[in-house]
């Protein structure tokens, strides 16, 4: 039998861990950190307990809250717990995945997550086209106006022409002069 590895997360440092780690006593060890799960900072404790557990240990939350920011993030966290034959144990919501049934539950909450991961993309996607069919153009804007890059292909193809020069000279990587001069030589400039 594995180990039981307890993680505890408060999310502002005015808040006491205190009542998660009672709650989390019985574990054989024990990670804790003061880190919103909303803030693009990584929680680097999490990520620690994740590399740490393996087969057949039990990973325990007191809240799923206290471990995932979404349940996008939370299908993340369990697919990595899945690939390293971990089962998952929540104490206040009482998922529990060493049993048939604590598996079922959050099975049922995973197919959740990945249903709302489906309709993220697919709305990303729609937006997309909708905005490319208005003639919203995506990337970044040319640093040349198209006199500019007419006027850079013909030095381009100038003899005894720098490639460098001509970078320099319009503020350009020579990777840049030299994609510039592929997609457009053929235009009538």
């Amino acid at each position: 039998m594995g180990m039981r590895v307890g993680y505890a997360r408060v999310s502002s440092l005015g808040q006491k861990l205190d009542v998660q780690l009672d709650k989390l006593s019985d574990c054989d060890r024990i990670y804790h950190e003061k880190a919103s799960a909303g803030s693009k900072k990584i929680r680097m404790e999490l990520q620690k307990v994740l590399d740490f557990v393996r087969e057949e240990d039990v990973f325990v939350v007191t809240k799923l809250d206290r471990l995932a920011r979404s349940m996008v993030d939370l299908s993340i966290i369990v697919q990595r717990l899945e690939e390293k034959n971990v089962d998952l144990v929540v104490l206040d919501q009482g998922i529990d995945t060493t049993t048939i049934y604590g598996r079922l539950q959050f099975n049922i909450l995973a197919s959740i997550g990945e249903f709302e991961r489906g309709l993220i993309r697919e709305r990303s996607r729609e937006g997309r086209e909708k905005a490319i069919s208005r003639g919203v153009q995506f990337g970044a804007k040319s640093k040349l106006k198209k006199e500019e890059v007419c006027q850079l292909v013909r030095d381009f193809e100038a003899p005894g022409c720098s490639k460098v020069e001509i970078a320099e000279h319009y503020g350009l990587s020579r990777s840049s002069v030299y994609r510039f001069h592929k997609e457009h030589c053929n235009d009538l400039c």
